[in-house]
């Protein structure tokens, strides 16, 4: 009695054992959970729920056609409203209770920075598809991946354009000194195009909540250049671009990522047209791939894609793929897989260099009467 009681006791601790073990990161044996931090609410939601949308259009493909290896994918959202604590509390809630096997997001920079090291001592591969900032992996350590290209990559490519496409030799910036995004787009942009052999005739700033640019406007002015770059986001660019046309400033405007969005032209009007600005890909590029995505994401929310969509897309396919490679739900093997990944996603041919960068082209955009078309492909580097 005494035996068959002790081996009872041990057969159920046993049990007890090896189904804790099978469910650590929490993955019934049908469903595999991949976890998003993202912005559903505050300043930058429009942001955050566009990279959202594109991730559950990328999970409801996945599941369509069978899942990962069989399971179906459960994505899992936590709202940090682009908060730096929030989205530490998020990470922490998806580890703790929901023990996903992988995570996505955050998206932006700073809250992207705050969350890397968690992931990293847990093992849980993270992938943001939208953080620029240029540190974000190497805070984040072996288990953070991104599928953006970073600041620098931006102002790099519109040196590039300026002075290879557009035969422009004179330039003037005008950044956030409170911005890292604004300041390190504007960075390398300088070094490049002085590089290239243009002259950047004014590097000047601003600071964040400044609404009159016309002090910095009027030092650009006196000496006429060819382009302005302005490194920031579209409710800022909007306004400074109209007015520099209100001082008589006729140069063309250089962007950034951070332009991407319909208020640009309603709030810049007619100021913006004939502006350039670098974007992880085009809505309206000819590209089947790009063209499906569109046209799904169409039918399914009722409206044109943006690039937080493309990017949240490509990244959760990014993510199925590598627990499809590793089969397996461990975190070193997903991690180990990620590494070796290549996708021909919408916003373009990806794989990551040995710093789990995104190795990657883009696309250059123009502003034509209130809308936008395809100026440029530029290739991976």
């Amino acid at each position: 009695m005494k035996k068959r009681l002790i081996c009872g006791v041990l057969g159920l601790v046993l049990a007890s054992s090896m189904f804790m073990a099978c469910n650590k990161t929490g993955n019934s044996g049908s469903e595999i959970k991949i976890g998003m931090i993202t912005p559903v609410t505050g300043a930058v939601s429009t942001y955050g729920v566009s990279a959202k949308e594109g991730a559950e259009l990328a999970v409801k493909e996945i599941n369509d056609k069978g899942g990962i290896n069989g399971k179906k994918v459960k994505l899992v959202v936590e709202d940090d409203e682009a908060d730096q604590t929030k989205s530490v509390n998020a990470f922490n809630t998806l580890y703790d209770n929901e023990k996903v096997t992988a995570v996505l997001g955050p998206i932006t920079s700073g809250a992207t920075l705050a969350v890397v090291p968690n992931a990293t001592q847990n093992k849980i591969p993270l992938l943001t598809p939208t953080a620029t900032a240029p540190n974000v992996t190497s805070v984040g350590g072996e288990y953070t991946f991104r599928v953006c290209f970073l600041d620098s990559y931006q102002g790099v490519t519109m040196a590039d354009f300026a002075v290879d496409d557009l035969k422009k030799k004179k330039a003037a910036v005008l950044y956030n000194v409170g911005s890292d995004y604004s300041k390190g787009v504007a960075d390398a942009f300088k070094a490049e195009y002085e590089k290239k052999g243009g002259k950047v005739a004014q590097f000047l700033t601003y600071n964040d909540n400044d609404k009159d640019f016309n002090a910095q406007l009027t030092k650009i002015k006196g000496d006429k250049p060819d382009v302005i770059l302005l490194p920031d986001y579209y409710n800022v660019t909007g306004l400074i671009a109209k007015q520099a046309r209100d001082l008589g400033i006729d140069s063309t405007f250089l962007g950034v990522d951070g332009w991407e969005s319909t208020e640009l032209t309603k709030i810049g009007g007619d100021a913006v047209n004939g502006s350039y600005y670098v974007n992880h890909y085009f809505a309206g590029d000819k590209d089947s791939a790009v063209k499906t995505f569109v046209d799904d994401y169409k039918k399914t929310y009722s409206k044109d894609p943006d690039a937080f969509a493309a990017l949240g897309y490509d990244g959760l396919n990014m993510l199925a793929n590598a627990i499809k490679k590793a089969d397996s739900d461990d975190g070193e093997k997903i991690k180990d897989a990620l590494k070796t990944i290549k996708l021909d996603g919408v916003t373009g041919e990806i794989s990551f260099n040995n710093e789990r960068n995104a190795v990657k082209g883009s696309s250059i955009i123009k502003v034509e009467n209130g809308k936008t078309v395809l100026a440029k492909k530029v290739e991976a580097k």
